[in-house]
């Protein structure tokens, strides 16, 4: 997967950052399952991009439209067989944030 960094609409949106540290357990299944998760989420209602990046931690950030696209997408039935395997096998620890971006700026080269 490309790095990329998302391209986001003016504010006001919001972001989910997900802050993690992965178990050894189930390299596969877990990839797998992040790329069909990736591509769900840009199916959904009011999703607005994500960046991801791992090394021994991991940190994934999606953006969205509202505050109800993120609860319908917590609620999305492969997103919480996800959550039960990340709980079971997949993570040591995990920090979920909610955010609101009032403001955003960049640069290019």
């Amino acid at each position: 997967m490309k790095a990329m960094i998302a391209k986001t609409p003016k504010p006001p949106y919001y972001a989910v950052i997900f802050t993690s540290v992965r178990t050894p357990e189930d390299e596969s299944r877990y990839a797998k399952m992040a790329n069909k998760l990736e591509e769900l989420a840009k199916q959904q209602n009011g999703f607005l991009g994500i960046e991801s990046v791992r090394n021994d931690l991991g940190i994934t950030v999606s953006y969205w439209r509202d505050l109800d696209s993120i609860r319908k997408w917590k609620i999305q039935a492969d997103h919480l067989f996800a959550q039960k395997m990340g709980q079971e096998k997949w993570y040591k620890y995990y920090k979920t944030r909610i955010a609101l971006v009032e403001r955003d700026y960049n640069f290019e080269n």
